[in-house]
């Protein structure tokens, strides 16, 4: 669906004061590492992320809460966050923990997320919560396309990036629905690593130095589709998506609210400004974060921000103190 590209854009950084609502959510739910209790963390993470969006000087609206599927504790569609009495109108999607299994089970790559773009430039997918994706880091930029083949995206990719197919490492969710995907990869000759969650870990990681991962494929959350156009528009990446209909009645129901399941998915019409902003903190170790390390009298967090305007990837690592944090914050650290 078409949004307006609105003039008034949000011309403040708030890159760094939205990291300080990340390092919230993933300090108060890495106590939930290995517990098995994945409500429990997401509340943990929402608590958090609500009282520090709510103590920035904005005018914030939840596009995208990832409550409604995961039927946990939420940030709902549209609730209002910020100060709201100056500040930036700004559309917000939030992953309070990407990776809810991987903590409960004291797995990798569980990380908190958040994203910010200038009012009525996210794309809203309403209750259609799945998406074909495709996404990659810089240099194969431009040549993509989610109507070709895997093979044939396989190969355009391999051609920007000056590598063999063998040579090229993808990374897709460990899903039945993917059977025939994997099975494309392997016919291909790539090297493919399964995850069981967390696909914007998997996407950024495209776009991530040294991290060795070349394109990130498959059906995954539309809102961590949203989330992970608002970071690779400042990474120099690329996404483009496909809305996904689990049955024939969803498809029907979607297409009689607008929505088209044949349409590609561009950057632009996943984030229509290059004046977004994101921020993510780990909260169990990874390839691209660092989990919480629990100390004596505090905590360490590692977390990655951006700032689509200037492109500046900033990595943060944060020691926090409890006795200082404990008299100032309601977050139970």
């Amino acid at each position: 669906m078409q949004r307006p590209i609105l003039d008034r854009e949000p011309t403040r950084n708030l890159a760094l004061e939205l990291v300080r609502v990340t390092e919230a959510a993933a300090l108060a739910a890495g106590r939930f590492l290995g517990r098995g209790d994945k409500n429990a963390a997401d509340k943990a993470a929402v608590d958090a992320i609500r009282l520090v969006l709510n103590s920035i000087d904005m005018k914030g609206r939840i596009i995208i809460g990832e409550g409604e599927k995961d039927e946990a504790p939420m940030l709902f569609n549209g609730e209002a966050v910020g100060s709201w009495e100056h500040g930036p109108e700004v559309d917000i999607a939030v992953d309070p923990i990407d990776g809810t299994r991987p903590l409960a089970n004291g797995n990798l790559n569980a990380i908190a997320i958040v994203a910010i773009a200038p009012r009525g430039t996210m794309f809203d997918p309403g209750p259609f919560l799945y998406m074909n994706k495709i996404a990659v880091g810089p240099e194969a930029k431009g040549v993509i396309n989610i109507e070709r083949s895997i093979t044939d995206n396989l190969k355009a990719i391999a051609q920007a990036k000056g590598k063999q197919l063998e040579d090229l490492t993808c990374v897709i969710l460990d899903r039945p629905r993917h059977d025939g995907m994997v099975a494309e990869m392997r016919q291909a000759g790539v090297r493919i690593r399964l995850i069981p969650d967390g696909d914007v870990a998997g996407a950024l990681m495209t776009s991530w130095g040294d991290s060795g991962i070349d394109a990130l494929f498959g059906i995954g959350g539309t809102p961590e589709g949203v989330i992970t156009a608002c970071a690779l528009r400042a990474m120099g990446g690329e996404i483009q998506g496909k809305l996904y209909a689990r049955n024939d009645s969803e498809k029907q129901r979607g297409e009689a609210q607008g929505y088209d399941f044949h349409k590609i998915l561009t950057m632009d019409d996943l984030v229509a400004s290059d004046d977004v902003f994101f921020a993510a903190t780990g909260i169990t170790n990874g390839e691209l974060l660092q989990g919480v390390k629990y100390l004596s009298q505090g905590a360490k967090t590692d977390s990655l921000v951006v700032r689509g305007l200037t492109g500046t990837i900033r990595e943060i690592t944060a020691t926090h103190r409890w006795e200082k944090l404990r008299t100032l914050s309601a977050i139970d650290y």
